[in-house]
């Protein structure tokens, strides 16, 4: 990694099990557009084991590939990831730095921040260029009732986006292949053990076609498999509200809403929700929304195409049934 190149955009690609995060071509689109505004490169960073399709995110847009290859990175280790990156950044001297807020993403970027002293802005939704030229950095405030706009005095720029907030940029083959293969720098000092492998896409909502939800009508941590059920008869998923998760009741990677997960799936059931602006945030933009509430007020209604009052306990239930009997549409 010799020489310093013009302060540019900067992606930093993730990937996991040698499959390129789709948040990295979403970010692509949006830095595309910040490069073009500020006249400068538009180049990537992927960390990772050998054999990753790196020609993709030229595909996709990076000018400049630099891809950091290395056994060590076959586990996500934010340790070993921070430190390569680091010193990449501080040898390459980017300007604005683009990072997935995905839940390695979200470990990642304020190591990366603190180590370099400069600021980070989480969970962004909207990105822009001022008329100095530094970046404005848009994300939901107060439950998404303002919208703070930030600006980094400090260099890099570092933000974080949520994952589906952009559409990903389009793949174009035409564009030039540019890979740049280099050796990690730096190991990490920190001594870090694998104790259980658990594949992401058991853990990850995002991608879900069918989510079923539960909020403060669940009443025990035993119920969620009432959810799971349906879930598993739908070929769904299992989310959650926060109250779930502040109650010690299900895992934070289930929370869908602000400070969780966003996710669009084709089919979002809301069992036991009220529809809190905070998780609203989070499942509005599903295709179709079915809510289930014993409370006839509940805010959920006023955004869900179908509604049913009653009880979750006696509706879940039925639904599951019905649907294992008669297949699910």
């Amino acid at each position: 990694m010799k020489g310093r190149e013009k302060p540019c955009v900067l992606v930093i690609a993730e990937q996991n099990n040698g499959e390129i995060h789709k948040i990295s071509y979403e970010l692509l689109k949006k830095g595309k557009e910040l490069a073009e505004k500020k006249r400068t490169d538009l180049n990537c960073l992927l960390i990772g084991p050998e054999g990753i399709r790196a020609e993709e995110l030229n595909y996709r847009g990076a000018q400049k590939v630099y891809y950091l290859k290395d056994s060590i990175f076959n586990d996500l280790d934010e340790y070993t990831y921070k430190s390569n990156a680091v010193a990449f950044i501080k040898e390459n001297n980017p300007e604005i730095i683009l990072i997935g807020a995905t839940n390695f993403g979200r470990s990642l970027a304020p190591r990366i921040a603190a180590a370099l002293e400069t600021g980070l802005t989480a969970d962004c939704t909207e990105l822009e260029i001022d008329e100095e030229g530094r970046l404005i950095q848009i994300r939901p405030a107060f439950s998404d009732h303002l919208f703070a706009h930030i600006k980094t005095v400090t260099n890099p720029q570092i933000a974080t986006v949520r994952y589906k907030e952009f559409n990903e940029a389009e793949r174009n083959m035409e564009n030039p292949v540019n890979i740049v293969d280099i050796l990690p720098c730096i190991g990490s000092s920190w001594k870090s053990s694998t104790d259980e492998v658990i594949p992401l896409k058991e853990l990850n909502i995002t991608e879900a076609e069918v989510i079923v939800a539960g909020g403060r009508g669940i009443r025990r941590k035993e119920d969620l498999s009432v959810l799971g059920e349906l879930a598993e008869v739908l070929n769904g998923k299992v989310g959650v509200s926060r109250a779930l998760v502040d109650a010690g009741m299900a895992d934070s990677f289930l929370q869908v809403g602000y400070s969780g997960n966003r996710v669009k799936p084709k089919v979002y059931i809301a069992c036991g929700i009220s529809g809190a602006p905070q998780h609203l945030a989070g499942m509005k933009e599903s295709e179709i929304i079915i809510a289930i509430n014993s409370d006839p007020s509940a805010p959920i209604f006023e955004v869900a195409d179908y509604g049913y009052v009653g009880d979750l306990y006696e509706v879940i239930p039925k639904l599951t049934e019905r649907w294992r009997k008669d297949g699910a549409v």
